[in-house]
């Protein structure tokens, strides 16, 4: 399996060089230490490679970029917003190129400079970009701000309080482009972890406006509903009015080996008709303790009994490792555990 690191290839390096009338700009990035570095290094050190072939004016050097970047569209154009974010010395000229950059890449880890730098200056260009009439710029208003984008640097400020951001964010809660919606549910996701009251508050007041804002609040509100966060559980309808309960919990097996699969089987009983939010939790073993991981099954009625069979790999991935010991599985409704068993990973 190819690493994220790997797209870069030399080919792609070659083709950069031709562009800058430079043949051996492949060998110059090649030759420190490359195959060490991860993928963020490689981005900073084509980006300062690229320092020394293009003009020492800023204005030049991004006007070259701007032209270049078209023909290296997709993830390996991050190099470009890079250069910008580590060379600026003209502010509006530099938000102006990130801002043409983006669509052939993106710009969100590079606008974070700025906005840690002067957050008021910034923000007026990112509410500026949330109207643009292209889906990516838009998009960079939102994602750039994000308090906690995966790669990038957290904004404290933004966590701390993530207000001066919600104007530009309840401008593109209906954007027609599911490619924006995504990134404000994921920035608006963020929010909750600390502030879940601005979430909770615009669920409240509107949730049924519009399918595509009603998307975006729903998908903002998951984590709060992982957590089973009783006010988010309730506006979204999971609200437990009979008697419901989980039976037949079973295993197939009482023991798995790491890179194994969990098995296991139950059913959902109701002695109303429900709308029902079916989850599972795993409370893995870690080096120092344990960590719960839920994972959704099911969201809808059920009316009398709904038998599920589920399966769970226990193969290490590079972001969860397994550890042998005593685990527990927990299946949860509505927010509430039902059932519980444990079973060994060995």
């Amino acid at each position: 399996m190819s690493l994220i690191k790997d797209v870069f290839t030399r080919e792609w390096l070659d083709r950069l060089g031709q562009e800058l009338g430079t043949p051996d700009f492949s060998r110059r990035v090649l030759e420190a230490d490359w195959d060490e570095l991860a993928f963020k290094q490689r981005v900073r050190l084509i980006a300062t490679t690229l320092g020394g072939y293009l003009p020492d004016d800023f204005d030049e050097a991004v006007s070259r970029l701007e032209t270049i970047a078209p023909r290296f569209p997709g993830l390996p154009g991050i190099v470009f917003p890079d250069y910008v974010e580590l060379h600026a010395d003209d502010w509006e000229r530099a938000l102006l190129a990130l801002e043409r950059l983006t669509p052939h890449s993106s710009s969100e880890f590079a606008v974070r400079r700025f906005l840690l730098e002067d957050q008021d200056r910034f923000l007026l260009t990112a509410h500026r970009w949330s109207a643009s009439e292209d889906e990516h710029v838009r998009r960079l208003a939102s994602e750039g701000t994000r308090p906690r984008l995966p790669w990038g640097q957290a904004i404290p400020s933004l966590i701390a309080d993530p207000s001066p951001v919600l104007p530009l964010l309840d401008r593109l809660l209906a954007d027609e482009s599911l490619y924006v919606r995504k990134s404000v549910a994921n920035h608006l996701n963020d929010i909750t972890k600390t502030h879940p009251e601005f979430v909770l508050e615009r669920v409240r007041t509107r949730l049924g406006e519009h399918p595509h804002s009603d998307w975006v609040l729903r998908h903002a509100s998951r984590t709060l509903l992982k957590q089973g966060h009783p006010e988010a559980l309730q506006l979204f309808g999971f609200v437990t009015c009979g008697e419901v309960e989980v039976e037949g919990l079973s295993l197939e097996a009482d023991s798995i080996p790491i890179g194994g699969v969990l098995v296991f089987a139950f059913d959902v009983t109701t002695t109303e008709r429900e709308r029902l939010r079916i989850e599972y939790a795993i409370d893995y073993v870690k080096k120092r303790g344990t960590s719960r991981k839920v994972f959704k099954i099911s969201e809808g009625t059920v009316d009398g009994r709904k038998s599920v069979q589920k399966r769970q790999s226990f193969k290490d991935l590079t972001t969860r490792v397994h550890h042998p010991g005593r685990h527990h599985l927990t299946i949860l409704v509505n927010g509430e555990a039902k059932a519980d068993i444990p079973f060994e990973v060995i």
